[in-house]
């Protein structure tokens, strides 16, 4: 891809972001490309139809959320250290409407390299004693997707606790 078409490509990519994180993902593709700086035609010529584009924006959220999972490997001490950080990461607040917005769109490879490498490091918090053995990457995949899909069915000041609660380093102990 020539320097210019991919320049532009990133420019429609982060304009579609911004708009269907505020507008959702019926947003006006003519809103698109104005805020990308680039006419129409250009946006189409880059991404046929709105799915076409909605399936790029997806997929690359998906391998950002892999980049900050690296992070949180490079990062933390430890794996369960690691998978916590990325759940935090994952769930903050400018990230919640874009994975809001995206939530039925499908990128379906690079979700499943994300789960992938997501199973390993929860494996390994478990092995190290540190995760609970009975909640999986599934059940993270729950809590992110309650969390950065659904923003305020539950408030995000309850993820430490539901985060705590998988960490075997904090058992429940009852009140009272």
């Amino acid at each position: 891809m020539r320097a210019d078409a991919r320049r532009n490509r990133d420019k429609i990519l982060q304009a579609a972001r911004d708009t269907v994180a505020e507008r959702g993902t019926d947003a006006p593709m003519e809103l698109i490309a104005r805020r990308a700086g680039v006419g129409v035609g250009t946006l189409y010529r880059r991404f046929p139809d709105r799915g076409v584009l909605l399936a790029a924006l997806a997929e690359q959220y998906v391998h950002e959320l892999m980049d900050a999972l690296d992070d949180a490997v490079a990062a933390e001490p430890d794996a369960w250290s690691a998978v916590r950080a990325f759940v935090v990461h994952s769930v903050g607040k400018s990230r919640g409407a874009i994975a809001a917005a995206l939530a039925g769109t499908s990128a379906p490879q690079a979700r499943q390299a994300l789960v992938e490498r997501l199973d390993v490091l929860v494996r390994q918090a478990q092995a190290d004693g540190a995760m609970r053995s009975d909640a999986g990457t599934g059940d993270l995949m729950e809590l992110l997707n309650v969390f950065a899909c659904h923003p305020g069915v539950i408030p995000e000041r309850f993820l430490p606790f539901m985060l705590d609660g998988l960490d075997r380093r904090r058992p429940y102990r009852p009140s009272g």
